[in-house]
């Protein structure tokens, strides 16, 4: 049968695909609507495969609350110019309007809810990717259930979002601070007590091994100056032979500095007090505690050098903050 242009537009309304994809589509389907859109369906999973490898670092974040629930949600694809397309932006809100009408438990599950046309969420994205040739996925999704939600999102580039879910209602201005807190300073647990035995681990490795290459190092320096030569102009190997050839060092110098930077540097490697890095490295952990936690962050929406955990206190003492989620395309 002959394939008119009411027929291609039909099949574009429906699917939003280009005009000589609909066109293909129909003429291989022989005029069958139903198979034509199957077509342009399977067309977007295979593009999809072919660009499986491909990096997503740019898309669009959304985000919904609807009385106890919140969800934050992102659609990845490759560049900046398909993330601002209005087909684009539309398709991450209609994920997102699913998912806070169904409340899936997980991103698999999410990609598994059906969208308002029968597909499922995963089958539009890749419907996406056939009609765009670039790869779209869904990066990220999350789930915050509280008797109060908080969200936002970044409107400039909607690219980073929050949730954060409280134990009871929570002061308009106050809720947006703290969620915007989240977004802003990318906290890793709610409070010392939340924060993952892993993190701290790591964290008390990292600060055991600064403190020892800096007691080292500080040693080093001392022999350097008391042998009259400069710490900054042997601190690498690379610039003893640069300040050699530029006459800011002697021969006879750089020899003498090489030799107290591995014997010294030995020396004191071998005898360092244990207990003193100990106490060093622990003050350090919880120096990151304060800088990393939530409730122990300086409160960023106050002028008073306050930490969140005072400023909800201010409002209520009882408010506490349950959970959050946080997702950005920059990180």
């Amino acid at each position: 049968m002959a394939i008119t242009a009411a027929d291609v537009m039909k099949l574009r309304k429906m699917t939003s695909a280009g005009m000589m994809d609909c066109k293909k589509a129909l003429e291989e389907a022989a005029g069958d609507f139903n198979k034509a859109i199957d077509i342009i369906r399977e067309k977007g999973k295979l593009v999809a495969a072919k660009r499986a490898d491909r990096e997503t670092s740019e898309g669009a974040v959304k985000a919904r609350v609807s009385g106890d629930k919140g969800i934050l949600v992102c659609l990845g694809c490759e560049t900046d110019f398909v993330s601002r397309n209005s087909d684009f932006q539309n398709l991450a809100e209609a994920i997102a309007d699913v998912a806070i009408a169904q409340c899936p438990a997980d991103l698999e599950a999410l990609k598994a809810c059906k969208m308002p046309d029968g597909y499922t969420v995963q089958e539009a994205v890749e419907a996406q990717t056939g009609k765009t040739g670039e790869k779209h996925v869904l990066a990220y999704y999350a789930l915050v259930e509280a008797p109060f939600v908080a969200q936002y999102v970044h409107k400039i580039n909607g690219k980073l979002g929050a949730l954060v879910g409280f134990n009871k209602p929570v002061p308009e201005e106050l809720a947006k601070g703290v969620v915007m807190q989240v977004a802003s300073m990318n906290p890793v647990a709610i409070s010392a007590e939340d924060c993952p035995k892993d993190v701290l681990d790591n964290e008390y490795q990292v600060a055991v091994q600064k403190t020892k290459e800096e007691q080292v190092q500080k040693a080093i320096d001392a022999a350097l100056k008391k042998a009259g030569i400069n710490p900054a102009h042997v601190d690498s190997e690379e610039h003893i032979e640069s300040n050699t050839s530029k006459g800011w060092l002697t021969p006879e110098q750089a020899a003498q500095a090489r030799e107290i930077i591995k014997t010294v540097g030995e020396q004191k490697a071998a005898n360092l007090p244990a207990q003193m890095i100990e106490n060093i490295a622990k003050g350090r952990v919880q120096k990151f505690l304060k800088e990393q936690t939530l409730l122990e962050q300086e409160y960023q929406m106050s002028d008073d050098k306050i930490s969140v955990k005072d400023a909800l206190a201010a409002a209520d003492k009882d408010i506490k903050i349950l959970a959050f989620r946080r997702f950005s395309l920059n990180d």
